[in-house]
């Protein structure tokens, strides 16, 4: 009986002290690179959600481009999409369809065509704000483009200054392309959580 005892006792006590280590673990801070914080510790108030709209030219043509190619597949030259074809950006985005009207920022980065059997871009690209109170924030977007598509979406993935934590969709609406030069404006309507 006393063996027996003994041995429950034993169990007892080292399961007791795998509990023990267990919960000093889970109690313990961390030691690695990473931790939880509340977003009131980075001064972060309410989300709210914001439509922006404005328009993008995308100027392909002439002495001054606002858009130029800088890598393209062999096969670029035979294909109907221009698959393979990448192009940098820094286009105007302005209040009105007009290209003399305000400037309220740059569409920063690259569109390259991704589709073999349609004109459809990858787009990588930051709308960079200079007007307002948006003036030096940014919004990151990362998608697909099907250029002859009525109205495109793509997904907002990130931001910088007013949008930090951005997360939301841009719809694309093509107002205007000229098919003698490939100059395009654009119309966005953007919809953007955030802080």
């Amino acid at each position: 009986m006393a063996k027996i005892f003994a041995n429950a006792t034993s169990s007892f006590i080292f399961l007791f002290n795998v509990i023990l280590f267990s919960l000093t673990l889970a109690a313990a801070k961390p030691e690695g690179f990473s931790r939880n914080l509340s977003p009131k510790t980075l001064g972060l108030k309410r989300e709210k959600l914001s439509h922006l709209h404005f328009y993008f030219h995308d100027i392909v043509s002439g002495s001054n481009p606002t858009a130029v190619p800088v890598a393209r597949a062999a096969m670029t030259k035979n294909s109907f999409s221009s698959f393979g074809l990448v192009t940098m950006m820094d286009d105007p985005l302005t209040v009105k369809p007009e290209i003399s009207s305000k400037l309220v920022g740059r569409a920063q980065g690259i569109y390259a065509s991704a589709s073999q059997s349609e004109l459809s871009f990858l787009m990588a690209l930051n709308f960079v704000f200079t007007e307002g109170k948006y003036n030096g924030s940014t919004l990151s977007i990362l998608g697909r483009n099907s250029v002859l598509s009525g109205i495109r979406e793509m997904p907002v993935v990130g931001g910088s200054g007013l949008f930090r934590f951005a997360r939301g969709y841009a719809q694309a609406k093509t107002h205007d392309l000229d098919f003698k030069t490939g100059d395009a404006i654009v119309e966005y309507n953007v919809y953007v959580f955030h802080y």
